[in-house]
């Protein structure tokens, strides 16, 4: 067994090691990637055959975190790891958008790579996230499967004003920013993550420290592919050419197709045209090769016309400086947009740039409509949720919706991020927060109009956002000469045919979060720090037309809002509050028509309570409160007699709380029986004359509230 590793120095007594030889020997690449005891094993299995007729990458990337890894067993019924979850998704899908862009161009064959947690750092709170993109790209480095890297993924965070390479979860709750930064030795590929409203300028701070970092990664995965012999690569057999159809393709076609891109037309009228130019082109060529009993080459003749529309759209814009509707590289599309739109949701708004369009919806639920989160690493509850869906009528495609893709979970999760450090907190708004953003129409950037419409929903639905958020998509054309062009707000066909697609959201203090995905090389950070200025000009443009909709939160919720409000007690009375078997609390639920719980959090018990009326809520609030209250001496209590005693009575002065009413307490004149003057269940007031110190026993008087009889004169 011949086995190699690598070990990268992450600072402060933190190691990465990589390892090959020892695990899954017959996948085409396999690594173990280890920190402390966080180890991810990574395959990559990629067919020997390549995919006739294909035109894309058919690439499939799989992040799972096995339950054992963690010492834990699975929840549900089976007991075992059933779907991914969002998360796995998620990182999964961050893997894959740096891996994509760097296989060779023809390379077609089935290929997948998957990253799956076989032991989690019980002693420390490490994210084996930030490791996945490093694993993956290693297992390929070594192995013969066609790849132009090595990349890696790190975590940026900065903590108390200093960046920090993937820092623990427990680190993370005090960060400013938190992104994962994909990047080749020389080029950063990928970013996406959140912050709190930071400036440009720290932005590709965040960005440059982080690649310095994954360059020492990418040097130790050429070192350790060196070493353990997988320099070559397998030999496969490419896409067909045919330089003499292409010449004439370009030489019929060319001046057609520049005419429609300058044309400034719509979407659908700019296909059509597209479409046209290709099938007159495609008949004449059919109509030839039939003559000639020849084969004709459709799939063929469909890449070399992509090719020629990709080259005369970017040639338009980079000469010309004008786009395929005939806005210039900084214009935003109309924008229009609603508040209150639909009367049974709880805060509902309609966003429209363009030919994108959101309609969003904002339900406001109580404790038990959190979202209950059970992974490996991370178990607790979630109380922001953004959904996001993309039927496909909204491109006025004809087929069937199957569920949730990935996609859309990756798009969610990105305006989730935009919005979630602009929520008040929960003393402020007491709710589980759930947005709904549905697509109806679709021509570049949804994802940023559902933050759009998100904010404008939450706004309408009275929840008090620090500050409203806006987005926008950039977008990059470059060629070889170095020339480029920055696009705001771009659309479908520009993402398709462009070099990048860059989403920054944010307020007017600073960027809260972004998402950028790198199809080219030598991205510089002049270019970079160029699309971040012009993405906060379109912020700004965006968001006032938003705030000519809803200047601010509404001052209260809509009265269809289930009432609610959150208070904390000290944790010595959660069980009072409870009671035996949760006795007290089910009668007060029971009795005021509410739903309580109770939550112990920073020391404190937090209580909420919901109910149908303002009413019920406040009738509870005080059946809690008299329950948690302090007894003070000195104090009149109106409280019910519980039990009788030859040597007086114990009064239930609040809920839970007795004290004892000493016969002599009863009266000024002599009583002989107790049940002379009291009965149990008796309501009377009596006065806290002490509080033993030692025994926190109570004492109480009636006769002191009584008038004293007058002594008769002698």
């Amino acid at each position: 067994m011949n086995v190699f590793s690598k070990t990268i120095s992450l600072g402060d007594d933190r190691t990465i090691t990589i390892e090959t030889g020892k695990l899954a020997k017959q996948a085409d690449g396999s690594v173990v990637v280890r920190e402390g005891d966080t180890m991810l094993l990574a395959t990559v299995v990629s067919a020997r055959e390549i995919k006739p007729n294909v035109d894309f990458m058919p690439l499939s990337v799989e992040y799972r975190e096995k339950f054992a890894a963690a010492g834990r067993f699975p929840g549900g019924f089976r007991k075992r790891e059933a779907r991914p979850d969002d998360s796995e998704i998620l990182t999964a899908r961050l893997i894959d958008r740096v891996l994509r862009p760097l296989f060779p161009s023809d390379f077609h064959a089935d290929t997948f790579v998957t990253v799956e947690l076989i032991s989690a750092d019980r002693n420390r709170d490490a994210m084996p996230d930030a490791l996945a993109g490093l694993a993956a790209s290693a297992a390929l480095m070594l192995s013969d499967v066609p790849f132009n890297g090595p990349i890696s993924e790190v975590r940026v965070a900065r903590i108390n004003g200093k960046f920090k390479i993937n820092p623990t979860s427990s680190e993370l709750k005090t960060a400013d920013i938190d992104i994962m930064v994909g990047a080749t030795h020389d080029n950063i590929m990928m970013v996406e993550g959140e912050m709190s409203e930071i400036s440009e300028e720290d932005m590709v701070d965040a960005l440059r420290f982080g690649h310095d970092e994954i360059k020492k990664h990418c040097i130790a995965q050429m070192e350790l592919a060196k070493e353990a012999g997988y320099t070559k690569k397998r030999e496969y057999q490419g896409d067909e050419h045919d330089d003499v159809l292409y010449e004439r393709m370009k030489t019929e076609v060319s001046e057609r197709v520049r005419a429609v891109a300058e044309s400034a037309s719509g979407k659908d009228a700019r296909a059509e045209q597209f479409t046209a130019i290709h099938k007159e082109f495609v008949d004449k060529i059919t109509a030839e090769y039939e003559t000639e009993s020849k084969v004709v080459p459709h799939f063929l003749m469909k890449e070399l016309y992509h090719k020629i529309q990709k080259d005369e759209v970017r040639k338009m814009m980079l000469t010309k400086k004008v786009r395929l509707d005939g806005r210039k590289p900084d214009q935003i599309r109309p924008i229009w947009s609603e508040v209150d739109y639909l009367p049974g949701a709880h805060g509902s708004a309609v966003f429209t740039r363009g030919e994108t369009q959101s309609l969003t919806s904002v339900t406001l639920g109580t404790p038990l409509d959190e979202q209950s989160i059970d992974m490996p690493l991370v178990q607790g509850k979630q109380r922001f949720l953004l959904h996001y869906n993309f039927p496909p009528f909204s491109t006025g495609e004809a087929r069937p919706n199957r569920g949730t893709g990935r996609r859309e979970i990756g798009h969610g999760n990105l305006a989730h991020r935009a919005l979630l450090r602009m929520l008040p907190p929960k003393e402020v708004n007491p709710y589980a927060i759930r947005v709904v953003s549905d697509i109806l129409e679709s021509n570049g950037s949804s994802s940023m109009a559902t933050v759009c419409a998100g904010t404008l929903a939450l706004m309408d639905a009275g929840v008090q956002l620090v500050r409203p958020v806006s987005g926008i998509a950039m977008g990059l054309i470059t060629d070889e000469s170095g020339n480029y062009v920055v696009l705001s707000d771009i659309l479908g066909d520009e993402d398709h045919l462009g070099d990048m697609d860059f989403k920054v959201t944010g307020t007017t203090e600073g960027i809260t979060a972004c998402q950028m995905d790198i199809k080219v090389g030598g991205l510089s950070y002049e270019i970079l720090t160029k699309a971040l200025h012009q993405a906060k000009a379109g912020r700004a443009h965006i968001l006032g037309e938003m705030l000519k909709t809803i200047e601010k939160p509404r001052d209260a919720y809509k009265p269809h809002v289930p009432g609610m409000i959150t208070f904390k007690i000290p944790t010595e009375f959660i069980g009072a509050v409870i009671g035996p078997g949760g006795k007290i609390i089910q009668e007060m639920q029971a009795s005021t028509g509410t739903h309580i719980s109770i939550e112990e959090t920073g020391g404190f018990g937090e209580v909420t309570i919901s109910g149908p009326t303002q009413d019920s809520i406040d009738q509870a609030y005080r059946r809690v409160k008299q329950i948690v209250a302090i007894p003070e001496v000195d104090q009149i209590y109106t409280g019910k007699v519980k039990a009788i005693h030859p040597f007086g009575a114990f009064v239930e002065i609040m809920p839970g709380k007795d004290g004892l009413l000493h016969i002599s307490e009863i009266d000024h004149k002599r009583i002989e029986k107790v049940e002379d003057v009291l009965k149990e269940g008796q309501i009377i007031e009596v006065k806290l004359i002490e509080v033993d110190k030692k025994t926190g026993k109570l004492k109480l008087s009636r006769k002191v509230l009584l008038e004293k009889p007058q002594q008769p004169k002698r």
